[in-house]
């Protein structure tokens, strides 16, 4: 499938919703400018990849609603050096905003059947991060650590304290965090044991899962 014009011009319509929604970080806008969303859905739902909706995908997972793509990216202030590590790569289109951001992106996903589709699909446009990773996103990639930023994309019952481990000082995490529904949630780390948090509302992701043995 191809990125034409019209998908273009899809893409500025979204991009200005989200600007009406409260979006300002231009670095976020112009990646979600470019990146062609329709390309990371289910070919039977692409007619709907510009909606502001979010999308079942493989293995009972989710594609984000666009404005909660924009909102964590948003909230995670990525700079063009900063070490990334996501949690949930799921569709692969987060993975393609980060990249937009930094090179420097690691990314986990746990259904080998979305790692195995995403694996294809990056190979296929040109995405590199750093490391695709089939695993637990609970237990992060400590061989990388420590990152400038963690994003977690499904919503977590309790904070993962392996994540914050692998937190730089300075460093920042957004992660919903509930069950049914989960509040949008960013940790700075002060030092080596304390975190600033910070809240930003209410948002519903698919769960969190851990590998179980």
């Amino acid at each position: 499938m191809e990125d034409t014009p019209k998908h273009q011009g899809l893409r500025n319509q979204l991009v200005s919703k989200l600007r009406e929604k409260g979006i300002r970080d231009e670095a976020v806008l112009k990646v979600i400018t470019s990146v062609p969303r329709h390309l990371f859905m289910d070919p039977s739902l692409v007619n709907f990849a510009y909606e502001d909706n979010a999308y079942p995908i493989a293995a009972d997972q989710t594609i984000s609603q666009p404005y909660t793509v924009a909102y964590q990216s948003q909230l995670l202030e990525v700079g063009p050096s900063d070490k990334v590590l996501e949690i949930g790569t799921g569709s692969g289109y987060q993975t393609a905003i980060l990249l937009g951001l930094t090179p420097l992106v690691y990314t986990i996903e746990r259904q080998q059947l979305l790692y195995k589709k995403t694996q294809r699909l990056f190979s296929k446009l040109g995405l590199r991060p750093k490391k695709h990773l089939f695993g637990d996103g609970y237990l992060g990639f400590q061989a990388e650590a420590p990152y400038d930023r963690i994003i977690v994309t499904a919503g977590a019952p309790e904070v993962p304290k392996k994540l914050l481990n692998q937190l730089k000082i300075g460093g920042k995490m957004i992660i919903p965090i509930g069950d049914k529904e989960q509040l949008m949630t960013r940790f700075t780390k002060t030092s080596s044991t304390s975190f600033d948090k910070e809240t930003f509302g209410r948002f519903r992701f698919v769960p969190l899962l851990q590998h179980k043995n």
